[in-house]
């Protein structure tokens, strides 16, 4: 039984004092600088500091189609393990993470909005949210760790007053600005990788008028000034308001710019007789408690035009105006995202240029790769998460695949369909078809992914199949009840209205339910034939008539002892599952051979799971062979003997072994596979009356 005990045993594991403290640290200006001397990274501005908490966790570089891309393991999230990882986004993730590295060297994007771009539902607030909680992670580490500073005064009834800057400002501001290049260009040398530190504009004005108070009360001697000055470590925060702000557009009567810059503390506007004292001031607005980190503006183009105005300063000349007061610097990432409606608006609209001009638009679509699209399922839906409803195989895969589907472009190249098309993007080798042609493909549909169903559709749909009342009593859910779901979703769908776009959902939802048929027979097919021992004895009879025929030899028939010449007919009814034709037949069977000699070479004993290609012809033969004894079609009518059952129960239990089904799933499989070919034989008899 749990105890107190146990409770705060794991409490402890999770929760280190000497870590609190560490993160924690305050100590003099002089000490910081020590510190900065020997770390220069810790000085780091914004861009810098985002740049590498991402580089922090690393990159895989890879080939696609001969372009060279890089994946940032950041984007898989393995803060959480996953839980906002982003997947088959690799091209727009490298635009963004050159457009922060550019930024980090001071190259021109530092002054530049970052605008994600893209359909609803593609990820963009994902990103954002990933960036957020990145940068609250990273400032807890050492290699993120950053500081700011508090006033330490004495009023005037003699008690010690601490003042926090209100905007987390870098301690090296403190160093006045005609010393400051000098004292940057010392510590820039000792920084690693040629990194430039950059510490730009003057102190906040409340952090201002404290100094410039201070500055008189010591007739000018900054070494007295710093002492009143104590620095501490910060830890960036959405939810305290440190160093991360989010900005959500509200209707035009309830925006006020107040809400980005701060507003007039009144309460005290008595205390220090005047409006425009700082410590009046409540420096609180979203810009300035960014400062240092990043500032979010979720659907920034809804905004109201003042507001626009207001971003133009703070991404080019990285300056904000709060009320009543003169420029105030800020160090911040200014990253918004917007869908294509709201961003047409600004294409449109001609008194926009200038925010047009300071935005640098990164485009995030959807996924247009079948694996890439899975994988954002499976996240959510699997059966490790939905206790007692067993997902059947391919249900994830199949409404996948239709939302992919919905995505594309129509091929312009005679006699590819949309389903080759998906399965070329996917890594599918087609005839004919070479990567280069696959590259013309993308080239030529460059706003694939930017249109289509979005995968909240997709994942709605998947959670009303859960709940069916069919999921329930059957404790399954499969491919077909989702496709019924997604299909009849289609008639209220909010964002469709064009009912010729809801036809063409349709069809290809049709498509996708042929494509999944398919998938069925290949299954049971296998399941059929999955008997290893017939297999290999088939593949072994195979391979020696292949090697008889290759070296011009005759084969010796174990029954009559006699020498006979190789099976033809045999060597034939297996090359022709896979579509070997005639005219190839030669070829194929000497690169056989040449597969068994290179293993053999190599010390290594060929066997028939290690040449997919034949595996299947193997399998495909050994189906048709014991097909018709299992009398699969008899299934439909109900009336099966004891000797077909223990058949048709061998297969439903490889279904389930090997397939991932249940016993209900394998069931249903089966019914339907069987009612396929019952369908099959029944046009065949009609076409022969």
């Amino acid at each position: 039984m749990t105890n107190a005990n146990d409770i705060f045993s794991a409490v402890d594991q999770h929760l280190s004092p000497t870590r609190f403290r560490e993160q924690h640290w305050e100590g003099s200006f002089e000490e910081y600088v020590d510190l900065v001397s020997k770390k220069p990274r810790i000085a780091r501005n914004a861009f810098q500091r985002i740049y590498d908490m991402i580089m922090h966790f690393g990159c895989e570089r890879y080939t696609v189609l001969r372009e060279e891309m890089t994946r940032y393991n950041f984007f898989s999230d393995p803060i959480e393990d996953g839980a906002d990882a982003i997947f088959g986004l690799d091209k727009p993730l490298m635009n963004l993470v050159d457009f922060l590295k550019s930024a980090a060297h001071q190259y021109g994007t530092e002054r530049r909005i970052l605008l994600l771009h893209g359909p609803v539902g593609s990820s963009k607030s994902t990103i954002a949210r990933l960036l957020k909680k990145g940068l609250e992670y990273y400032s807890k580490l050492d290699e993120g760790a950053l500081y700011s500073f508090s006033w330490h005064i004495t009023d005037d009834d003699g008690k010690q007053v601490v003042c926090p800057c209100p905007m987390h400002e870098e301690p090296l501001k403190l160093v006045p600005i005609e010393a400051r290049k000098d004292v940057l260009a010392k510590l820039s040398a000792d920084a690693p990788d040629g990194t430039r530190l950059v510490v730009d504009g003057p102190l906040d004005p409340f952090c201002r008028k404290m100094y410039d108070d201070l500055l008189i009360k010591y007739d000018g001697d900054w070494r007295e000034v710093i002492k009143h000055v104590r620095v501490r470590r910060l830890i960036l925060s959405e939810k305290d308001r440190i160093g991360i702000g989010t900005f959500q557009p509200k209707d035009e009567k309830n925006q006020d710019s107040t809400e980005l810059t701060g507003d007039i503390n009144y309460r005290k506007i008595a205390e220090y007789g005047t409006d425009s004292d700082p410590r009046a001031f409540n420096f609180d607005g979203e810009l300035n408690i960014a400062n240092r980190g990043l500032v979010e503006f979720i659907e920034v183009l809804k905004l109201d035009v003042a507001f626009l105005y207001d971003l133009l300063g703070a991404s080019q000349e990285h300056m904000i105006k709060p009320k009543k007061f003169a420029q105030t610097h800020i160090d911040e990432v200014i990253l918004g995202h917007t869908n294509e409606p709201e961003y047409k608006k600004l294409q449109s609209n001609d008194l926009m240029e200038a925010f047009r001009d300071r935005t640098i638009k990164i485009d995030v679509p959807y996924n247009t790769r079948l694996d890439d699209e899975i994988e954002i399922y499976k996240k959510d839906f699997n059966n490790e998460r939905i206790r007692g409803i067993h997902i059947a195989p391919h249900t994830i895969e199949m409404a996948a695949m239709w939302a992919v589907l919905t995505r594309l472009e129509e091929p312009k190249k005679a006699g590819l369909t949309v389903m080759q098309k998906l399965k070329l993007y996917n890594g599918k080798s087609i005839p004919n078809f070479t990567e280069d042609s696959v590259r013309e493909l993308r080239d030529e549909s460059r706003r694939e992914g930017m249109q289509g169903i979005s995968p909240r559709y997709i994942q709605d749909k998947l959670s009303n199949s859960l709940v069916n009342e069919q999921a329930i009593q059957e404790k399954c859910i499969n491919p077909f009840m989702v496709m019924n779901e997604l299909e009849e979703g289609l008639t209220h769908h909010s964002l469709l209205t064009d009912e010729e776009l809801k036809t063409k959902y349709r069809e290809l939802l049709a498509m996708v339910r042929e494509e999944y048929e398919d998938v069925l027979k290949s299954e049971v097919q296998r399941a059929i034939s999955a008997d290893e021992d017939a297999i290999s004895r088939l593949c072994s009879n195979y391979i020696e008539n292949v090697r008889a025929y290759t070296q011009h030899e005759k084969v010796r028939n174990k029954y009559t002892g006699r020498d006979e010449e190789p099976d033809e007919r045999l060597m034939r009814s297996i090359e022709e599952k896979i579509d070997i034709p005639e005219s190839r037949k030669d070829d194929f069977r000497q690169e056989i051979m040449n597969y068994i000699g290179a293993l053999s070479l190599d010390g290594k004993k060929f066997d028939y799971h290690t040449n997919a290609r034949l595996q299947k012809a193997l399998e495909l033969k050994l189906f048709e062979d014991q097909r018709d004894t299992i009398k699969l079609k008899n299934v439909v009518s109900g009336v099966v003997d004891d000797e077909t059952q223990a058949k048709i129960d061998v297969v439903k239990q490889r279904l389930i072994k090997y397939f991932g089904y249940n016993e209900t799933s394998a069931t249903d499989v089966l019914n339907y596979v069987a009612s396929i070919f019952a369908r099959g034989d029944i046009k065949e008899d009609s076409q022969q009356a």
